[in-house]
């Protein structure tokens, strides 16, 4: 039986999740948002207060964790019940989680949560290695991106709107961190799958881009 699945990957920040969600509610279909596993595990991690870079404990609370996904007009993520969507979004759960995701034996046992997710009417993937790693079979993949700048902006504004001091500079090294131990990471490193679709978010409406990824499963 062939389902359908779109991959949307790219950096931190690009808008890859507003994106898919929007594309899954239009197309129907279920949705993943990988970088919510890892945020999760992260936040496990941490209230447990685990050594991140201890792969052997990283692994076993992964294994553990009960992780649940409400995709209604906002995602909500539950672990092991309780509601941590508020928590998904601190710099301190995206600094933790982009460390535990460069763990071999954590990503392994991540790997087939990911792709259990894989049900029908179709899925739309959102991450950093769904079209390289995860599910590298897909017909439809995506690489959105955005300049650090533009990004770094765009945490900014969220932030503030929030009511949360923000700096920009900050920010915008933060998010060239993030990048480059991304792309240097031994497993799974973030890379274009030769087969996907490009899209530079930096100067597009939000709209435009939600329209090009619905014209390439059309």
């Amino acid at each position: 039986m062939n389902i359908p699945v779109l991959t949307i990957d790219g950096p931190s920040g690009a808008g890859k999740g507003t994106v898919s969600r929007a594309v899954a509610k239009k197309l129907g279909w279920n949705y993943l948002d990988s970088g919510s596993i890892y945020r999760s595990l992260a936040i496990a991690a941490l209230n447990q207060s685990a050594d991140l870079e201890d792969e052997a404990a990283i692994a076993d609370i992964a294994r553990g964790m009960v992780l649940e996904f409400d995709c209604g007009d906002e995602l909500v993520v539950r672990l092991d019940g309780e509601d941590i969507t508020a928590q998904l979004g601190l710099e301190s759960t995206g600094y933790a989680a982009s460390i535990v995701a460069a763990l071999p034996e954590v990503r392994q046992v991540l790997l087939q949560k990911q792709k259990d997710f894989k049900r029908l009417p179709g899925l739309v993937a959102d991450g950093r290695d769904m079209g390289t790693v995860v599910f590298p079979e897909a017909e439809n993949k995506v690489f959105l991106t955005a300049s650090a700048a533009e990004r770094a902006k765009r945490r900014y504004k969220q932030l503030i709107e929030k009511g949360i001091d923000a700096n920009l500079a900050q920010i915008t090294t933060e998010i060239e961190e993030r990048d480059r131990r991304d792309m240097e990471r031994k497993t799974s490193p973030l890379t274009m799958s030769s087969d996907a679709l490009y899209i530079d978010s930096s100067d597009m409406p939000l709209n435009a881009v939600i329209e090009e990824v619905l014209n390439l499963i059309r």
